[in-house]
């Protein structure tokens, strides 16, 4: 995506999530506003509203509310909550009006897993790229062309050509009476 004079954008390189709670967190936050998103990942790290799973079901339990299969994914969450708030800076700096900013494309990539030494056991660690573009939305207003100027359209654009008037005549009726119908 090309980046414009209205949308922020920032790309977080390496980070040890799990790229599974990455991609969940994702599709929830995009396409919102960004004062909401951040909002909703603070209440989850305070573990008052689960992030709905849609993707990576298996054993995960159900939450109250509307959603089905939801966990709090609390590392990734202040993670990806950094980075919003990075976006939201980055936006203020180009001097956009952050009020109105919408989280456009959020894009999760797993990077590469390092090795990590233990004392019999060798594991590969979690990392993550993510990639947050952020959208000014401008309200366009509509032009509504004013009732003069399609008056003057209306008189310019009329064709020179002879009008044809057609004569309507009328039947006259007269009521009948005693003597019509001798």
């Amino acid at each position: 995506m090309k980046v414009d004079a209205h949308s922020a954008k920032v790309i977080g390189r390496n980070l040890s999530i799990s790229t599974k709670h990455a991609i969940v967190i994702s599709n929830f936050i995009r396409g919102k506003k960004l004062s909401v998103a951040q909002d909703y990942l603070k209440k989850v790290i305070k573990l008052k509203s689960a992030i709905p799973f849609t993707r990576h079901l298996h054993k995960i339990a159900h939450k109250k509310g509307k959603m089905a299969a939801g966990r709090y994914p609390v590392k990734a969450s202040t993670e990806i909550l950094t980075l919003l708030n990075s976006v939201e800076k980055n936006a203020q700096e180009k001097g956009l009006e952050t009020s109105s900013l919408v989280i456009s494309q959020v894009i999760p990539n797993m990077a590469s897993r390092p090795m990590r030494q233990g004392r019999q056991i060798r594991r590969k660690t979690k990392r993550s790229h993510i990639e947050i573009h952020a959208e000014e939305k401008v309200k366009e207003k509509k032009q509504t062309k004013k009732p003069e100027q399609k008056q003057v359209e209306k008189e310019t654009t009329k064709p020179a050509t002879k009008k044809v008037v057609k004569k309507v005549v009328k039947k006259v009726v007269k009521p009948k009476t005693e003597e019509n119908k001798k």
